[in-house]
């Protein structure tokens, strides 16, 4: 499925949830939503790692939890960036393809083009994932 097709659908199942229990989806509800999500993310990989409770659970169920939270993660994310109208492909390409070597990826290496001093890729350049 191709990111455009699983926004859609991860936007159309949130939009009936929504209107079937009266939740206004704003852009708080949006973030506040994938902020809920990365929680329970991280409680059911604090269980995993043994450094919670796993109530019961046992390893492949904590391995299935962690996966089902992964998509409640990736799900909201989509839902968020849908809501405020971002291509995720094209912030992908500016954000973090841009890093792929030239033979992967055939834009302009950004460090070696903008004539800019990125010595240890300071301030006047942001890397991946900050």
């Amino acid at each position: 499925m191709e990111l455009t097709e699983l926004t859609a659908a991860v936007e159309s199942i949130s939009r009936r949830y929504a209107e079937r229990f009266g939740i206004d989806r704003t852009d708080d509800w949006f973030l506040m939503k994938l902020q809920e999500e990365l929680g329970e993310l991280t409680q059911v990989h604090l269980q995993r790692r043994r450094l919670a409770r796993a109530r019961g659970m046992t390893p492949a169920e904590l391995d299935r939890a962690f996966a089902s939270e992964v998509a409640d993660v990736l799900g909201q994310l989509l839902l968020l960036a849908h809501h405020h109208g971002i291509d995720l492909e094209q912030a992908m390409r500016e954000k973090w393809f841009r890093w792929l070597p030239r033979s992967v990826d055939p834009a302009p290496d950004p460090i070696a083009d903008d004539g800019a001093d990125h010595a240890g890729l300071g301030s006047t350049c942001t890397a991946p994932g900050t």
